[in-house]
């Protein structure tokens, strides 16, 4: 069977190409940005598709030449520029309903989302739930997957919820009594290329784990699993809430608003239906971390609050740097310093200033994701250069009891590691 995926290189989408190419299927990938994909699939064959542009310029055309199946794994948590709810969730799958209406496409799988509605009060399920309806009236055999909270090592939500758990004390949003049923990504692939082949497939299925947990359990078998130290620490709800508020400000971040009230509506269904199709039960909660798993993705989930914790603690130490320079520390002394160095006057205090000034923007560029390979590295090279001049002009500080120029070592090592690890980029995922 010749099926297009559109959003293969999302967590779902790219899972779902392996396990069809794998079973025999012709596999076309539908994709916004083919160059970057090629270098994932260098041999497979693609077709452009832009759901943003599609809803942009009002187009219905969708090249579904000599497709007989196609998946749509397209999905968003955040809207961000013309990346929208209504876009990619609503108007673009709509196009490509039409077109495959048009093209005599045999089957249409939906993955959607488990409690999705037209009329909800979060953007992220209303725009699902219209995009289902419209496709229950098409005439195109299809099916709507309405995956629950999807589980995979390398998920962004899986990796929050590892991180977490990974945390001394892990937080729980009212006592974490929230209920939730996790499907495993092997379990949901497998389910969808069964459907493909399957002729009397059902019009909505529910993917579901085994059972319904608590989210005190689904972190608490994190820490069981990944053999994470630490307690829990209960929140209260207000608290939380305000939380989400603030952080929603942070570009990528999980944790906002929306989402937790998603989180508080619950996220359980019937797994029997999902069952059937898997042709087994679902892969147990025990069963999502396998012994292969368990050491990467625990060195994860402590890297992934780590990381952040030393970024921050690195901006902070920078800024705060050049206040000192600036505001607290004698301006006389500091000349008297330079003066060491050869310089005097005018020429001494713009050096002052500027490297006062030069520190603070180095630290505040910590906190915007573009800037920060590039600040990690003037960083490094700053305070080498430093360095060298303390050693040439002022070598008695390395003698200092305090070890001024001595804590340099360990701080260009932690700037390496930085430059190195601190990348919180991550394939998107619910």
């Amino acid at each position: 069977m010749r099926v297009l995926v559109i959003g293969a290189t999302g967590l779902i989408g790219e899972a779902l190409v392996g396990r069809l190419a794998k079973r025999g299927h012709d596999v076309v990938l539908g994709v916004r940005n083919i160059g970057a994909a090629k270098k994932r699939w260098p041999a497979a064959e693609f077709v452009h598709v832009d759901y943003a542009e599609l809803a942009a310029t009002g187009q219905s055309a969708v090249g579904l030449h000599g497709i007989d199946a196609v998946v749509n794994a397209v999905g968003i948590f955040r809207e961000q520029g013309s990346q929208t709810f209504d876009a990619l969730h609503v108007k673009g799958p709509l196009a490509l309903f039409e077109a495959a209406a048009q093209a005599g496409v045999r089957r249409i799988v939906q993955i959607s989302a488990l409690g999705a509605h037209p009329y909800t009060d979060t953007g992220y399920l209303a725009s699902k739930g219209r995009a289902d309806a419209a496709l229950c009236k098409s005439r195109v055999p299809h099916t709507i997957v309405q995956p629950s909270l999807v589980f995979a090592p390398q998920g962004r939500s899986t990796r929050w919820f590892a991180l977490l758990a990974a945390l001394p004390l892990t937080p729980l949003p009212g006592g974490g009594r929230q209920r939730i049923q996790p499907v495993h990504l092997d379990d949901l692939c497998e389910a969808i290329v069964r459907l493909l082949d399957m002729p009397d497939a059902p019009l909505r299925l529910e993917a579901v784990g085994g059972e319904p947990v608590t989210l005190r359990g689904y972190l608490g078998y994190f820490k069981q699993a990944l053999r994470l130290p630490g307690g829990f620490v209960s929140v209260p709800m207000a608290w939380v809430r305000m939380m989400s508020r603030l952080l929603a400000f942070m570009p990528g971040s999980l944790a906002t608003p929306e989402s937790l009230r998603m989180l508080e509506a619950g996220s359980i269904g019937q797994c029997r239906a999902f069952a059937t199709v898997l042709g087994r039960a679902p892969t147990p909660l025990e069963g999502f971390i396998g012994e292969h798993e368990r050491t990467s993705m625990r060195r994860r989930a402590q890297l992934d609050w780590l990381l952040p914790l030393l970024r921050y603690a690195m901006a902070l130490m920078w800024v705060a740097t050049g206040l000192v320079s600036l505001f607290a520390f004698p301006v006389q002394s500091s000349l008297e310093l330079l003066a060491r160095t050869g310089l005097h006057g005018a020429l001494a205090m713009t050096v002052l200033q500027g490297a006062a000034l030069l520190d603070i923007v180095l630290g505040a560029a910590l906190f915007w994701r573009p800037l920060r390979r590039w600040a990690y590295r003037a960083q490094f090279i700053l305070i080498a250069f430093y360095t060298a001049v303390i050693t040439v002009f002022l070598p008695e500080y390395w003698r200092h009891p305090y070890g001024p120029v001595l804590k340099n070592l360990p701080l260009l090592a932690a700037i390496a590691l930085l430059h190195e690890l601190d990348d919180d980029n991550g394939p998107a995922d619910r």
